[in-house]
């Protein structure tokens, strides 16, 4: 019981982040002016007027690097308390099995970053 007790906290934890979220958004869309002009609905940025296309173009490589730090961030988080675990009695095969599998979709993420070309220096 006091297993399940220690999730049910987080739980209620969750639920009452989600409802500060949403009450937040609620309470703005009620109180805010809502008043729109043409020159509200133009595209702003730092001052100066808006010429040519809404759209800007982005290098796709800082995307791709981000892509590769998470996978590594991602994996060098999880890997350092599945070894704390995995010397625990009874966790061992089970443990394993799970590690391989998440080892398993990190390197198909390497894998589709190595098809990308990122890791090739250049």
């Amino acid at each position: 019981m006091d297993y399940f007790q220690s999730y049910s906290v987080v739980g209620l934890l969750a639920v009452v982040g989600v409802l500060f979220v949403a009450v937040a958004f609620g309470a703005g869309r009620l109180l805010r002016p809502v008043v729109p002009t043409p020159e509200k609905l133009l595209t702003y940025e730092c001052g100066v007027d808006p010429v040519g296309e809404g759209w800007a173009h982005t290098q796709v490589r800082y995307y791709v690097y981000a892509f590769l730090y998470v996978i590594f961030a991602v994996d060098s988080i999880f890997l350092f308390p599945w070894a704390t675990v995995f010397a625990d009695p009874g966790y061992g095969a089970t443990t394993l099995v799970e590690m391989f599998i998440f080892l398993g979709f990190l390197a198909v993420g390497l894998l589709y970053a190595y098809k990308k070309g990122v890791l090739s220096w250049t």
